[in-house]
């Protein structure tokens, strides 16, 4: 009898214990679809007349739409670098570019997103573009959080005649090269092919899922789906990663954990309008480089065409779908937002510059978001707060006057209110300097 009694509590504690793990909601999985240079105005979820982007339509449908989203910084690397460690690039080391030639990169001190979700059990794997060092190999995803890495250490563009080295374009397969010289039209394709396997082999483990394209930057190519699209050849490339976007929740759906992903979208930078002549090559075309659109400026400059860029994000049954936020966004929130989606908590030993989303994407209410600052290279040249916007920059053609904008009723900067409101010009300007002395930042004087 006392060995029956005993064998029923057992039964009754184990049962208990199952039902408490399967009670428990298993960490999400977390992905980041981060294109190369795309423009505000490119899909037509944010206006685009022509380009047909209707998965990340539906993705925009499906969950929340920002219009005031912003990349950390308005050139490739930099930005990365916001992403990545969820710091300003200047705070973190690297507000510049690297390049094929270049040793080193984004300090080795720096902690990555992947690195902490590791920690909580995650799987990992970056796919597409690094650009954040590749030489030594210690600069390399792999040895910086990720599990796997498939694709280009740095632009597509950094090859003659567009750049001057002797270094060629080769693919990676984790810390090491692979093929040389790739075709550069099939590397959507090749990519989402990995996206999908990694997917497919998650099994019951989390995983994160960081996919930065190559594309839409020069020199665009689209592969079997050229000549798709009434927008031409740059119309093909972004409809081919609407495409990669649309087999990546299809295969959510299939492995039956849509339910359980937080989708990502996002642009490094706005597009490349103002390219240098050395990119009007082997077929390079000024019309590749996306829709002007309702914004001043583009990438390389504190206009908002430079670092306002398509925010997208979907977690079904946690975002409420047909949601559209003026509230500001940035790449920058990313980290501390998907850490907090997975359960972990921030490193402690340092300052960072992303809030929490969490709450807002879970709740409504106001975004904790209320002020950005806009860094071109080493120099801070603006700031946002609310719908203020002061700037006093060099990038873009300005020439170093102090500007204000008021980016609800003019998101296009085309009024500069500074002599109307001189208390908000002179209160900026002292939160910008103040803001460039914490983080070892040139201002324009």
């Amino acid at each position: 009898m006392h060995t029956r009694r005993h064998f029923l509590q057992l039964s009754a504690a184990a049962f208990a214990a199952v039902t408490r793990a399967q009670a428990q909601p298993r960490q999400p999985n977390l992905i980041i679809l981060f294109t190369d240079d795309m423009g505000y105005s490119d899909l037509s979820c944010y206006g685009n007349p022509v380009i047909r982007t209707p998965n990340l339509d539906r993705m925009a449908a499906e969950g929340i739409r920002f219009t005031s989203f912003y990349s950390a910084a308005p050139v490739c690397t930099p930005s990365r670098v916001g992403l990545l460690t969820g710091r300003h690039p200047i705070r973190a080391g690297q507000p510049n570019n690297t390049g094929p030639d270049t040793r080193g990169g984004l300090p080795l001190s720096e902690i990555l997103l992947p690195q902490v979700l590791k920690k909580i059990g995650y799987r990992t794997m970056a796919i597409g573009k690094w650009h954040l060092g590749h030489q030594p190999k210690e600069q390399l995803p792999i040895s910086r959080g990720f599990d796997e890495w498939f694709g280009l250490p740095y632009s597509n563009d950094m090859i003659p005649p567009w750049v001057q080295t002797k270094v060629p374009l080769r693919v990676y397969r984790n810390a090491d090269p692979v093929e040389e010289s790739p075709d550069q039209s099939n590397l959507t394709e090749r990519y989402t092919a990995e996206a999908l396997r990694f997917i497919k082999a998650s099994g019951n483990q989390p995983f994160f899922l960081y996919m930065p394209y190559n594309m839409p930057h020069l020199p665009v190519s689209a592969g079997s789906r050229a000549g798709q699209s009434r927008a031409g050849l740059y119309g093909d490339v972004v409809e081919t990663l609407d495409w990669s976007v649309g087999e990546i929740l299809r295969t959510l759906k299939e492995q039956r954990i849509d339910n359980n992903t937080l989708v990502c979208f996002a642009s490094d930078n706005g597009p490349w309008h103002n390219l240098p002549p050395r990119m009007l090559a082997k077929g390079v075309e000024p019309w590749h480089t996306g829709t002007k659109g309702v914004l001043r400026g583009s990438k390389g400059t504190s206009y908002e065409g430079g670092q306002r860029v398509p925010g997208i994000m979907r977690w079904p049954g946690v975002i409420a779908p047909g949601q559209v936020t003026a509230d500001p966004g940035s790449t920058l929130d990313l980290f501390p937002t998907l850490v907090s989606a997975a359960g972990g908590t921030m490193p402690s030993d340092r300052k960072y510059d992303g809030f929490d989303l969490m709450p807002f994407l879970r709740q409504g209410g106001r975004s904790p978001r209320n002020e950005f600052y806009y860094c071109v290279g080493k120099t801070l040249e603006g700031v946002r707060e609310g719908p203020w916007k002061y700037r006093k920059g060099r990038s873009g053609g300005s020439e170093g006057k102090p500007e204000l904008f008021h980016l609800d009723w003019d998101p296009a900067e085309m009024y500069n209110l500074h002599d109307r409101h001189p208390d908000i010009t002179a209160r900026l300007s002292e939160k910008l300097k103040k803001f460039a002395a914490e983080i070892g930042a040139d201002v324009v004087v």
